[in-house]
């Protein structure tokens, strides 16, 4: 079979791929040199795609309770469960919680059925956790969900502010298109971040401000402006509607109160200032949703780009950057439970004219619950039957403890997903198995509007369907069957674009009429394109300013902060599955400020308990200065399935913003104490074990040939991690005194498996073992007891450029010896960084390194 394009299954930025499959599950996996977000470029995550595509802990068959059954039987048992709980307690009592990880076929089903046919709203989806407030801010400005600008708007910018996001490691693509441009035209970047992060490392100017600040800061470069006579309010006025108290609030925002604000300098605020009154060509990519006060973050943004006039025109765009990779279809269908359809609210001439379109006399009449307050309803007792599709709600959701109480409490609970055993199936009464990435065919809509095409180039595993399918089967049980009389997802995406279209005269900009005539083999065949243009400007009073101010910041000894890790997505259901992707970041690490460090007795390698008012969970220490003091931040990824620490969904508090629904992750009160266990351990299988151990904490990645485990215990733990060893022959050395084990399982002279445990931590490092565990052939059989070959000077070493396996010694020799100067220089002699050059950071960290050290 010849090379098959699709798109890739993570971020937003929605990268073009050439998926050829070799045999069996394996396939070769590049980028799609014609697709338009990413001319042929890969970040790390793309590039291992292939890794992660196999069938180990999928959902092969649908499951009641704990029995598999055949899929009329569990459909028949969904529908069944749904009308009972729709006819004693009414539609309401019914809820879907989706994802940007559906199609938009399968976005436009599930609205479809909860809105149209059961009468309820209650649809809400993942996305609400990422990007509710830019939505929010969107429909404020602009009246409708609009993204203005495009990845172009990038190469043309003269000035380019990034706001709350770490792009070189979320967006590695967008990340290439800045450095690109900072090579062509001089473009100048700023950072605006809590965190010095990598992307930061790279920027013209970084502002480390204050959590929670940043309307402050906006609003203090509008002032600015107004106070130079850069912005003449009466011609904004000509252009833009303005509230009547709009100009009066800016008096509260001069230099040194924004500094006092955001505890920046003063003097790199006016810079900031600076930089941007002299360069009209300016692009603010913001990631500021995640806040009980997101919409009236990006709000702020967007009123400084309406002001200046720095919109729709080539180079100047406020630019959400969405985090999933069809965020973006999931709004376009209405797949959030604040809006209708197509771009329409639940005003009553927007009620009439789906529910004529849909045929559906029953159609929802008001906004349903949004996902906060929908879990809340579960724990309640309001949500009978919940259907949870493509996510997992028990590790993601904030105050995850009570959404596992409200999951465990619901009479019905349906999980539809690729995934045998997640946090939430683990809850459910019904279980579906769902097509993944390269399974399944569909749409899905990127950052910038454009829809492309996700094909099928692998066969379904199982018994595994569509989403879209599992959904229109459940409706036809459930008495709606001709309106959801689809043959495949063709025939849901024409409908989909007839509504867009359907009494739309001009009225929405969301219109995609051209498509809604669409042959089936023109469907196949479709190429990526944006909707709305390359850039959307606006008529005279079309665009509007909204009001904001800053919030008081809440006063706290220590604030947690939440985010991604470079190499890994969400709950790594996916990433997880590939060695080469969990070499970056082994641990989920708490980093914090040297500062605090010292102040709590931690150094970087202990363990520490984060606890909030919500929950606690133990993280590895990670000491380091680019930290705000006061601060800390963790990472989202890992889950029960993974670890018994570094739950970060455990952690943040259920306060949402009131316009959006987002809630905030950013900024929780907590603490952070040190934990001082009385035994640390590592263990290597090459057989993936039946358990995991039962003891104060575990962490495990996979890794080539395996299975890593890290662990610490506390003496009297019954942890019996000998027998985890497998069948072999073993050879043992111990130390009672210091508490040191070492016992190693070999069949043939090859490594299966090995334990070392150290009282005090001093444990050996584990890549050397951990190529052994990767080999097929016979291995130095007592070396294994040292984990370290005989002679080697150096151990091995985890990558820094993941894309090539280029270690930290590979690029110290480049620059020492070989004289590579640049990080481009770098690239040449090792090949570091030139593929998703989200590593380029870390080179030119390590180049600066190495060049104070020879000028010492």
């Amino acid at each position: 079979m010849s090379g098959v394009r699709t798109t890739c299954a993570y971020c937003g930025v929605g990268c073009g791929v050439v998926a050829t499959p070799t045999g069996g599950r394996s396939t070769l996996i590049n980028g799609d040199p014609d697709h338009p977000a990413n001319r042929g470029r890969l970040c790390s995550k793309g590039t291992y795609l292939g890794e992660t595509i196999g069938l180990e802990g999928r959902l092969l068959a649908p499951m009641i309770g704990g029995e598999q059954s055949g899929w009329d039987a569990a459909l028949d048992l969904v529908a069944e469960r749904s009308r009972d709980a729709i006819e004693h307690h009414g539609p309401d009592s019914v809820a879907f919680y989706v994802s940007g990880q559906l199609l938009t076929e399968d976005y436009f089903a599930a609205n479809k059925l909860m809105k149209g046919f059961i009468g309820s709203a209650n649809i809400d989806t993942n996305s609400r956790l990422c990007m509710a407030g830019a939505v929010a801010a969107h429909n404020r400005a602009f009246g409708e969900d609009l993204v203005p600008g495009c990845y172009a708007d990038i190469d043309e910018a003269d000035l380019i502010i990034l706001v709350g996001s770490n792009t070189a490691w979320c967006h590695p693509i967008v990340w290439q298109r800045i450095e690109a441009a900072r090579l062509a035209r001089g473009t100048r970047v700023v950072v605006l971040d809590p965190r010095r992060t990598e992307t930061a490392e790279g920027a013209d100017l970084r502002l480390k401000l204050r959590s929670g600040t940043d309307i402050a800061l906006f609003k203090g470069i509008e002032a600015y402006l107004l106070q130079q006579g850069a912005i003449n309010p009466r011609e904004v006025e000509a252009r833009v509607a303005v509230p009547a108290d709009y100009w009066d609030s800016f008096a509260d925002y001069g230099i040194d109160a924004v500094a006092a604000t955001c505890d920046v300098p003063a003097s790199d605020l006016r810079t900031l200032y600076d930089l941007f009154a002299a360069r009209p060509r300016t692009v603010t990519l913001f990631s500021v949703n995640q806040s009980t006060h997101g919409t009236d973050k990006a709000s702020a943004i967007i009123n400084l780009h309406l002001v200046t006039d720095r919109i729709g025109k080539p180079g100047a765009a406020p630019f959400s950057i969405t985090g999933q990779p069809n965020a973006m279809g999931g709004r376009e269908v209405g797949g959030l439970a604040s809006s209708l359809a197509a771009h329409m609210d639940f005003a009553p001439e927007n009620v009439d004219r789906v529910g004529r379109f849909w045929r559906a006399p029953a159609i929802a009449r008001q906004p349903g619950l949004k996902a906060v307050d929908l879990f809340r309803a579960v724990g309640e007792g309001k949500i009978k039957a919940l259907w949870v599709m493509a996510t997992n709600p028990a590790v993601s959701m904030p105050d995850a403890a009570r959404v596992r109480e409200a999951l465990g409490a619901c009479p019905f609970v349906v999980v539809s997903d690729v995934i045998a055993d997640t946090d939430t199936s683990r809850f459910a009464h019904v279980r579906l198995p769902a097509l993944g990435w390269g399974e399944k065919d569909g749409t899905v809509t990127n950052s910038e509007r454009s829809i492309s095409r996700q094909r099928a180039f692998l066969a379904p595993p199982g018994e595994a369907r569509p989403d879209w399918w599992i959904i229109a089967q459940v409706a036809r049980r459930m008495g709606f069957g001709d309106a959801f009389d689809w043959d495949g997802p063709a025939a849901v995406f024409r409908e989909h674009c007839r509504l867009t279209a359907f009494e739309n005269e001009g009225e929405r900009r969301l219109d995609l009429k051209r498509w809604s005539g669409l042959s089936d083999a023109d469907y196949t065949s479709l190429a990526p394109s944006q909707w709305g243009g390359e850039r959307i400007a606006f008529a005279p009073g079309k665009a509007r300013l909204f009001t904001v101010g800053q919030p008081a910041v809440e006063a706290s000894p220590m604030l947690l902060n939440s985010g991604r890790y470079r190499d890994q997505w969400h709950g790594m259901t996916r990433t997880g599955l590939s060695p080469r992707l969990s070499q970056h970041r082994r641990e989920p690490l708490v980093e914090v400020h040297p500062a605090d460090a010292l102040a709590a007795g931690l150094a970087s390698g202990d363990l520490a308990r984060v606890a909030t008012t919500q929950g606690d969970s133990i993280f590895r220490v990670a000491v380091t200065d680019a930290q705000r003091p006061g601060e800390i931040f963790v990472p989202i990824h890992w889950t029960d399935r993974v670890s018994s620490g570094g739950r970060a969904g455990l952690l943040p508090g259920s306060a949402a913003d009131p316009e959006s629904g987002q809630p905030g992750f950013k900024s929780t009160p907590a603490a952070i104490a040190k934990v001082s266990p009385d035994w640390h351990a590592f263990l290597l299988l090459r057989q993936p074990p039946a358990r995991d151990p039962e003891c104060l904490w575990w962490t495990k990645i996979r890794v080539s040939g395996g299975t890593l485990f890290e662990i610490a215990g506390r003496t009297g733990e019954d942890v019996h991690l000998d027998e985890y060893l497998g069948a072999g022959e073993l050879l043992e050395v111990s130390d009672p005194a210091r508490g040191v084990r070492r016992l190693v399982v070999t069949q043939q002279s090859r490594l299966m498996s090995a334990l070392f445990v150290a009282r005090d931590a001093r444990l050996p490092p584990r890549d050397w073992l951990i190529e052994q565990l990767a080999s097929a052939d016979p291995g130095p059989v007592l070396a294994f007891l040292t984990a370290r070959t005989p002679g080697r000077s150096r151990p091995a070493e985890a990558a820094v450029c993941v894309c090539h396996g280029v270690g930290k010694s590979a690029i110290v020799k480049a620059i020492v010896k070989h004289g590579a100067a640049s990080v481009a220089e770098i690239g040449a002699a090792t090949c570091a960084g030139t593929n998703c050059g989200s590593c380029r950071p870390e080179l030119a960290r390590i180049l600066a390194q190495q060049e104070q050290s020879l000028a010492a």
